[in-house]
């Protein structure tokens, strides 16, 4: 009986120690934000929360130090991403959700789809680090938060995007560029929006980041989005760097 009322008294618990390790989470995370991130410290994924590494349309990303969890040993930094209900588009999400087999349409309605969208995103990633694909480790997910691999240096400073970098040997990055998205077509996943905004540079190696949009190659719309990421990726490297690629040839090399 103690066991038990033990266990529900650990939220409060939790919901405190967040709101006295720093002055940041103080009006910036409402109360729901802030329980499901109680679950994160209580995991031991992540110790503190620091500051904020980056700010888009529809989440955004801090930068933690790591927790106490077997699997983060040795790990010195975690990224949480809190994807921003208020102002995410329903309607470009559910493009991307509806059409998956893995998640069901009935289910997928406004409330519930950045819970979905999170999910997926940490799926997706469990699918492309299994195939040996360059992306974030993923840890954690709970509701609207995701924690995962911080990607950068020792000092807390994240990788640079593809776009901010200067390429020695641009042939060789789109060599590999292509042969991991080849990689993650073969693991029957499509990104759906790969570009140099959605590429890290890291330890000299390209990390596809951003995975939430990802489908499955029986999605509907796949093999549109397969045909826009490479255009994209083509585009990029022939008017930053003048290296030309075939398009037909490369598309087919990724999905053959």
């Amino acid at each position: 009986m103690a066991r038990r009322l033990g266990r529900r008294k650990r939220p409060s618990r939790e919901k405190h120690m967040l709101r006295e390790q720093n002055k940041i989470e103080e009006g910036v995370f409402d109360n729901k934000t802030m329980m499901l991130l109680s679950k994160f410290f209580s995991k031991g994924i992540i110790e503190r929360l620091l500051h904020i590494i980056a700010r888009g349309k529809e989440a955004d990303l801090y930068i933690a130090n790591a927790g106490s969890s077997r699997e983060l040993k040795g790990v010195k930094y975690v990224v949480v991403k809190f994807f921003r209900v208020e102002t995410t588009s329903f309607l470009k999400m559910a493009d991307y959700v509806v059409g998956d087999t893995r998640f069901d349409r009935t289910k997928i309605i406004k409330g519930n789809i950045i819970s979905t969208w999170c999910r997926k995103e940490m799926g997706n990633l469990k699918i492309a680090n299994a195939a040996g694909i360059f992306a974030p480790r993923p840890y954690m997910s709970n509701g609207s938060i995701l924690a995962m691999q911080f990607l950068g240096n020792s000092e807390g400073v994240p990788a640079p995007q593809l776009r901010f970098v200067k390429l020695e040997e641009p042939e060789k990055m789109l060599d590999t560029i292509i042969e991991q998205m080849r990689a993650l077509y073969k693991s029957k996943l499509v990104h759906a929006d790969l570009s140099e905004y959605n590429i890290l540079y890291h330890n000299r190696r390209p990390y596809f980041i951003d995975l939430g949009q990802a489908v499955v190659t029986k999605h509907p719309n796949a093999r549109i989005f397969m045909e826009r990421d490479v255009e994209n990726i083509l585009s990029y490297f022939s008017k930053r760097y003048g290296v030309k690629r075939d398009y037909e040839k490369t598309f087919a090399k990724i999905i053959g």
